[in-house]
């Protein structure tokens, strides 16, 4: 092949789903001249599978993301069909947001994004082959012989590495949606010595609207209160769609029984690992089969479209019993099947090969994000495009490279997931696998991260101004509140009694008073009208860091106590074979992860507290080998 030259960047990006777009964004926003590479561009931010964003985790997640400086918030502001609060009946930290996508109006907005933005260019081509030289990534060669040169790049592939589409007996190579799979990236990645695995995700059919019968379902609305992911949004979307939910039930399960020989993931044909967290229908039939039925909804995919994603469905049974599946659902009798459901199988990183910056150990200045690390969800890729982008960034432009901590960012806790302990499925993540996640609470992701953000170029001036001004006003009225003694007369007796409390014996300063259960911010400056003005948001902020300041310090003193363990680093390059006592899995599981402290080490399944006693005895004592270069 001949090839040519056709130009230099800062940082390329290959790939542009959810993890492109965010890298791309957030490079160019910090000024580092950046390409995208992308199969096609019709596929820009394109979801394969379910047409929403958030839920518990996920939905904090992209509020980070919009506090760092990201896109995926605001776009899903302007473009969902349905938005919902989850959890509301329980604390403020399992507290989420969730929004139903109009997928190709998302899709629209986020390209639209992507082709204003400066420093930022966009083109259609299919990338095979890194361009290494002396261990460093230097750019990178296209199927028709472009070869384009970079300070940094980012894989940001997603289920396009030898993707493989399964349905019944029918296997096919194919991305998502039946677009080109990536086959030679891949087979250079394998080339280049990265250890690579097998994972499986899929997807369920969708059916035509007008043949559902809705009187055999139940509603699910939306909010009425105007609700939004992004801290800048200020224009809401009131005229929302529904969702609805049905159920299987014993015939659907008999349909699934009958057929189990069919089925890709019992016949064999299927190899790769799939989502636990998500599983197939015909899974979750074997698995919980003394459970007589399993939830459906039915959700939209957009405002111009009768397609309807029939969620909790997801299966690659082939398509004839899919039909028969539909036919025994209430309100699907007469559905009819548009697309058919699959699985795909595709190639995905092994994550303990990245540092938590995302840039690879093997290979310097290369990065990746997103499905290749082993994730699953879009969010999570998001999360991960944006940092690898900051990162990918800060190294083109001799910046400081930003890495959040567990306690820092639910985006922290993902990827110190996947860098220290890796998976072996499809990652998925979870409130369960947070800590600290009081401190991670869907209301405060401003006050975590939007100094970093600003800090990285990613925040306007303006934005960050109005950030500190609400941190001040926030921190006056605690003050205030701290300060201000109400006194048992009248009118303090009876809101409480409203509320049905203990009346007062004696005066009670406002926060202690604002603790107790049945009373809210709302009650408190009835008693003491606030000189300050506060928004709804601040309100809320208030009454939660009261409500829960005790459960807060406490996890705070926690935060401080794994600062003192980060704080000591573990030398670079460290010679573990050197370290007498360790345990064998220990001294492996050391020398494949290569921990950057002694928190990471702590948190590497396997090293035990007996080898981090001996690895920071070994440290301490000043004796260090290194690994001959």
């Amino acid at each position: 092949m001949n090839y040519f030259e056709a130009g230099s960047y800062d940082v390329i990006v290959i790939g542009a789903g959810h993890a492109g777009a965010e890298a791309a964004l957030a490079s160019a926003g910090m000024g580092a001249k950046t390409l995208v590479l992308t199969i096609n561009l019709d596929m820009i931010a394109f979801m394969p599978c379910n047409p929403s964003i958030g839920g518990p985790a996920k939905g904090i997640v992209v509020r980070e993301i919009d506090a760092l400086g990201g896109a995926m918030g605001k776009v899903i502001d302007r473009t969902h069909i349905q938005m919902r609060m989850l959890n509301t009946g329980k604390g403020p930290a399992v507290r989420a947001l969730r929004a139903q996508a109009d997928k190709v109006l998302y899709q629209a907005e986020m390209k639209r994004l992507m082709e204003d933005q400066d420093n930022l260019t966009i083109h259609q081509a299919m990338v095979e082959e890194l361009i290494v030289e002396n261990g460093e990534v230097v750019g990178v060669k296209t199927q028709v012989g472009a070869i384009y040169r970079s300070s940094t790049v980012i894989v940001t592939t997603g289920t396009f590495l030898r993707g493989e589409i399964i349905l019944g007996e029918l296997k096919y190579s194919s991305g998502p949606n039946n677009q080109q799979p990536s086959l030679k990236l891949a087979d250079n990645l394998k080339e280049l010595g990265f250890d690579l695995v097998r994972f499986k995700t899929g997807t369920p059919p969708r059916v035509n609207s007008k043949t559902i019968d809705y009187s055999k379902t139940e509603i699910q609305p939306g909010d009425d209160e105007p609700r939004a992911f992004s801290f800048e949004t200020t224009e809401f979307i009131v005229d929302q769609l529904p969702c609805w939910l049905t159920y299987t039930n014993e015939k659907t399960h008999q349909v699934i029984d009958d057929n189990l020989h069919l089925s890709p993931m019992y016949s064999g044909m299927i190899k790769g690992t799939g989502p636990r967290y998500c599983p197939s229908i015909e899974d979750k039939v074997v698995r919980f089969n003394d459970k007589p039925r399993h939830q459906i909804f039915l959700e939209p995919e957009g405002r111009n479209t009768r397609e309807v994603y029939v969620q909790g469905l997801s299966t690659s049974l082939p398509e004839h019993v899919q039909r028969k599946m539909l036919e025994s659902i209430p309100g699907l009798e007469k559905a009819e099947m548009m697309r058919a459901g699959y699985a795909i199988e595709y190639d995905a990183m092994v994550p303990t090969q990245l540092w938590p910056t995302l840039e690879t150990k093997k290979i310097r200045h290369l990065y990746t994000a997103g499905q290749i690390n082993g994730t699953s969800g879009y969010e999570e890729a998001a999360g991960q495009g944006l940092m690898a982008g900051m990162n990918a960034a800060a190294r083109a432009l001799n910046k400081e490279e930003i890495i959040l901590s567990r306690s820092e960012a639910y985006i922290g806790v993902l990827i110190d997931d996947l860098v220290t302990k890796g998976t072996n499925e499809p990652y998925r993540l979870l409130t369960s696998r947070a800590e600290y996640r009081l401190l991670l609470r869907h209301d405060n992701a401003d006050l975590r991260l939007t100094e970093i953000g600003y800090k990285a170029g990613l925040i306007s001036e303006e934005r960050f101004q109005r950030f500190m001004e609400k941190k001040e006003t926030i921190t006056k009225e605690i003050d205030r509140l701290k300060t201000t003694i109400l006194k048992p007369n009248e009118l303090t007796q009876s809101v409480i009694q409203e509320k049905g409390g203990t009346a007062l014996k004696d005066g009670i300063r406002g926060h202690e008073l604002l603790k107790r259960p049945e009373m809210n911010y709302t009650d408190i400056v009835k008693l003491s009208p606030s000189p300050f003005d506060l928004t709804e948001e601040m309100q809320e902020q208030v009454e939660i860091q009261m409500k829960y300041e005790g459960y807060i310090e406490k996890s705070l003193q926690q935060v401080d106590k794994l600062k003192k363990m980060e704080t000591k680093k573990i030398p670079d390059r460290i010679d573990y074979d050197a370290i007498s006592g360790l345990a064998t899995e220990a001294r492996q599981k050391l020398k494949e992860v290569r921990p950057l402290s002694i928190a990471q080490a702590s948190r590497i399944s396997g090293v035990n507290p007996a080898d981090i006693s001996i690895l920071l005895i070994y440290i301490e004592q000043g004796k260090i080998s290194k690994i001959s270069s």
